[in-house]
């Protein structure tokens, strides 16, 4: 199913009708800042494990990422965060970034990296950001599997090519190429692990 979304201000029925399908334990293809991923409920273990399927890896190897609608959500599913590293966070978020942070015991144990990381992305996305409000908790992000980028920006493309893996595909246009840059807070100073489409510069407190 393709469901349209307006990308600034998207209809509350039909985010309440993503919602639910996530709470279902229904997999989705959705709109972010950068390229569209695939999404489901992080606490919807066997929607995890389908993610995984699709993407033909061991959910603790995927790279999975959460979406959260702001940075009150770190405080539950992060160890706890410094005063500066706050800040800095709150200086790029919500922004096209994934931040790997020390994981919370809240965070389920299928999504937690042998490193006992989890990546935490507050998308500037409407349609995402209306999601996860709408669901109560984060969604779990990953990218799409292969490497067709131009397939990736066009909704209707990837409802033809994954529309009998998924349950649904969030419609917001056409999707960027690009993904999110992604930045390893687990050491003494953030370390850029790949540079996407966001811009980091630690600079000096």
């Amino acid at each position: 199913m393709l469901l349209h979304l307006h990308p600034e201000d998207p209809q509350p029925r039909n985010i309440r009708t993503i919602a639910a399908t996530l709470s279902k334990g229904g997999v989705i293809i959705y709109p972010t800042d950068t390229i569209y991923g695939l999404g489901c409920d992080i606490y919807q273990h066997k929607a995890v494990e389908r993610i995984a399927r699709i993407k033909g890896v061991d959910p603790q190897k995927a790279q999975l990422s959460f979406i959260c609608y702001d940075l009150s959500d770190l405080s539950q599913y992060t160890k706890s965060i410094s005063t500066p590293m706050y800040r800095m966070l709150k200086s790029y978020l919500p922004g096209p970034y994934t931040f790997i942070l020390p994981a919370s015991k809240e965070v389920p144990k299928i999504l937690k990296s042998k490193k006992d990381t989890i990546g935490l992305r507050i998308p500037d996305n409407n349609i995402a950001r209306a999601i996860v409000k709408e669901l109560g908790h984060p969604i779990l992000s990953a990218s799409l599997p292969g490497d067709m980028v131009e397939e990736y920006t066009d909704p209707e493309l990837m409802l033809d090519k994954f529309g009998k893996l998924v349950d649904l595909v969030a419609d917001g246009g056409i999707g960027g190429m690009t993904p999110s840059t992604i930045v390893d807070c687990t050491g003494d100073y953030p370390v850029v692990t790949r540079q996407g489409a966001g811009t980091f510069e630690l600079t000096e407190e």
